[in-house]
């Protein structure tokens, strides 16, 4: 009987085995090249654009092309769920969970309108992104620490308040195992300062289909899911920590409602927060 089970899992292993080595080779040979060049060819039309578009209209254009090119050549499906219950036409500000590079395409092609980034100052030191999120209008900012980033979070504020969305990762990087991490402050301190709505949004399959530090893109089913407005109309800065937790809630329940990953949410959390 143990015989015939080794003769039975061998060929599945061999099969499987082939399968993984041709879905590296693509990668490594066919998107992964594709994808750099949309970037360097695309990151400089819109830096050339910025020369002629003050109001990054353009830019955001060819960052949605430059989206559309790379999640169409690796055949990703995008769905999006529960926006149409949003006023996409009034200026909110959108948190999301970051999962993998491909999170920024993902939204890029998910949200119609026009949105600032409200992120990391090292995504601004890489070539042609760097310069793009510059040239562009986006926000370069120290997440977990509001204070020292007051001038950019006062930007963000202003940038609201002229009725324009800005999208923000509040864990400040990728997921390196899928789980949702602590969340910073600076988005929700924008947000109070400019009285505007949180959107919580989760996206599920970035993780699964290019995880971080790796170079092998396996298409999955992407969705992003959007949560119900949370309001900060009567807040005040001192609600920061309330509002982030709030949202981080909701977020979890949107993300692990639909991820195949476990609820480890609080274990993560205790652990990250034993840490600091």
């Amino acid at each position: 009987m143990p015989e015939t089970t080794q003769l039975q899992v061998e060929p599945a292993t061999r099969n499987s085995g082939t399968r993984d080595f041709f879905s590296k080779l693509r990668s490594y040979c066919f998107f992964d090249p594709l994808i750099w060049l949309y970037t360097v060819v695309l990151g400089t039309v819109s830096l050339l654009s910025s020369l002629f578009d003050s109001e990054g209209v353009m830019q955001h254009q060819v960052a949605r092309l430059w989206a559309q090119m790379i999640l169409g050549t690796i055949g990703a499906n995008i769905t999006v769920e529960g926006l149409q219950k949003i006023d996409t036409t009034k200026a909110h500000v959108y948190v999301v969970n970051h999962l993998s590079a491909l999170d920024i395409p993902v939204l890029f092609v998910s949200l119609p309108f026009q949105f600032r980034i409200l992120a990391k100052k090292e995504l601004f030191r890489y070539p042609f992104l760097g310069w793009h999120l510059r040239r562009s209008g986006q926000i370069p900012v120290v997440l977990d620490n509001p204070k020292a980033s007051i001038r950019s979070l006062q930007l963000a504020v202003a940038a609201v308040k002229h009725n324009m969305s800005l999208v923000v990762f509040p864990e400040g990087g990728r997921s390196e195992d899928g789980q949702l991490q602590s969340f910073m402050g600076g988005a929700f301190f924008a947000a109070i300062r400019a009285q505007a709505d949180i959107i919580p949004m989760a996206l599920v399959g970035t993780y699964e289909t290019l995880k971080m530090n790796s170079f092998h893109i396996k298409p999955q089913r992407i969705t992003l899911f959007v949560g119900d407005p949370i309001f900060t109309t009567g807040l005040t800065t001192r609600d920061t920590e309330a509002l982030s937790a709030k949202a981080r809630g909701v977020i979890a329940d949107l993300y692990y409602g639909h991820s195949p990953l476990p609820d480890l949410r609080e274990k993560n959390l205790e652990r990250q927060e034993s840490q600091s």
